[in-house]
Order: structure tokens, then C-alpha cells, then sequence
């Protein structure tokens, strides 16, 4: 009960420390962080402007392929019919609305690894670094993911 306290607690004391979000002046558009990200080590990631919002695709996996030499697919996605997509070239990360100068909330992050999509917010904390909160419920509760500006390869994994 304590821990439930201090986290109710925390959630309603962590704007006034200064970790509310700024707005958008408006008619301002924050740009997109645009190129490609290795999520983790596991995945790179293509950020892309998807009409105003952030969104990603895998470009490079890792392990691109099973052990009979056949392309990973998204076989834990909860949608049966879904099971048979290829991870390469999968929307990962979708709907990332600006939330101030480097900020976006209220996306979403699929982890092909679970077959479960997050919520996610994301920061540039540099011109080669994301800073991003993956949750279910609340944040405080989340995996925070960082992602790194990466160059285009053509190396084993590629999309």
C-alpha cells in the first residue's frame, strides 16, 4: 500500500518539479528527428515525418533470419493473420504528436519480441540521441528505450 502511495504521490508531484511537457508555440512544427535509429541493439529503426507525427520501420534486424534461413516474422502478434509478416519493413512506432521542441507523446511502440504495443513518449536529448518511455498504464510504471542515430549499412540484416 505504501509503494501504491508514493507512486500516486510521485504522479502528482512531478509537474510541478518542471517535468510538465512545454507546448507548441503555435504554428510551430517541431521536425521530425528523420534517419535511422538502432533501437536497443536489436533493431534499426527508419524515424520518419508521417504526416506531422512521428513514426519508425524496422530497417535492420539483429537476427533477420530464423534458423532455416528464412526471414523473422511477427509470429507473436496477438492477430493470427498477422503471424506471417515479415518484421523488415514493419511500422513499429506510429502516431508521436509534437509536444514542444523535441517532444512527442501519445504513440505508440509495437515489441514484435511480445506481440504487445506500448504507449510511448520520446525526447531528442541530442542530435544523435532519442530518449523514449515505453508503458502500458503510466509512465512511472514503464522501460525507458534509447535510441541512436545510426548510418544506413549494407552489412547481414538490412532490409
Amino acid at each position: 500500500m505504501r509503494d501504491v502511495l508514493l507512486a500516486a504521490f510521485f504522479c502528482l508531484l512531478a509537474p510541478s518539479l518542471g517535468m510538465a511537457q512545454s507546448p507548441t508555440a503555435p504554428g510551430v512544427q517541431p521536425s521530425i528527428p528523420e534517419g535511422v535509429w538502432l533501437l536497443e541493439g536489436k533493431a534499426a529503426v527508419e524515424i520518419l515525418d508521417c504526416s506531422g507525427s512521428m513514426c519508425g520501420r524496422i530497417l535492420w534486424l539483429r537476427i533477420p533470419r530464423n534458423p532455416q534461413g528464412e526471414l523473422v516474422r511477427d509470429k507473436k502478434n496477438p492477430d493470427p493473420s498477422l503471424r506471417l509478416r515479415p518484421l523488415c519493413g514493419l511500422t513499429v512506432i506510429g502516431d508521436l504528436r509534437p509536444d514542444g521542441p523535441g517532444r512527442w507523446k501519445d504513440g505508440w511502440l509495437y515489441n514484435p519480441d511480445e506481440g504487445v504495443k506500448y504507449r510511448i513518449t520520446a525526447r531528442l536529448v541530442s542530435n544523435d540521441v532519442i530518449v523514449a518511455r515505453a508503458y502500458l498504464l503510466l509512465p512511472l510504471f514503464g522501460k525507458t528505450l534509447t535510441l541512436a542515430r545510426v548510418p544506413h549499412g549494407r552489412s547481414e540484416g538490412w532490409c
